[in-house]
């Protein structure tokens, strides 16, 4: 599932020259969907965004392996669920439920586990820039 405006009604419609804020979506409702096996059950998919933002489930005692992000901030809001954040390079648990707001800073060392329940969160990130094709530099002079 993507935002509404991702299936048309977005801020570029003709004759709309303000983008407009707007519900995307109930993280809750998803949250409280039917059991699906792990994996995002939505995503921000606006053109001209500054931003990701996801919804994502993990199933019950599933995991998402140590790793870092070296290039982005990620805010993690828990809305269903709980688990446990491993933090650092030492995975030093800490238990995370519903309301938990974390900051996962660039380069930080981070996993997830969910608890008996599974897992739901937002997570919320500047938006990755698109791969360029960039000149190769030069070899120096000849």
């Amino acid at each position: 599932m993507t935002s509404e405006s991702a299936a048309g009604g977005g801020s570029e419609e003709i004759g709309q020259a303000e983008p407009v804020p707007r519900m995307l979506c109930d993280a809750r409702a998803l949250a409280e969907e039917p059991p699906v096996p792990s994996g995002v059950l939505w995503k921000l998919a606006e053109s001209g965004r500054q931003l990701d933002a996801n919804v994502v489930r993990i199933a019950p005692g599933g995991r998402i392996a140590a790793h870092a992000e070296a290039r982005l901030d990620v805010l993690l809001l828990v809305v269903a669920g709980d688990g446990v954040l491993g933090a650092g390079r030492s995975q030093e648990p800490r238990p995370v439920g519903v309301g938990a707001l974390v900051w996962l800073p660039r380069g930080s060392t981070r996993s997830i586990t969910a608890g008996e329940q599974g897992l739901t969160y937002l997570t919320v990130h500047t938006r990755r820039p698109g791969m360029a094709i960039t000149a190769r530099p030069a070899d120096g002079p000849a």
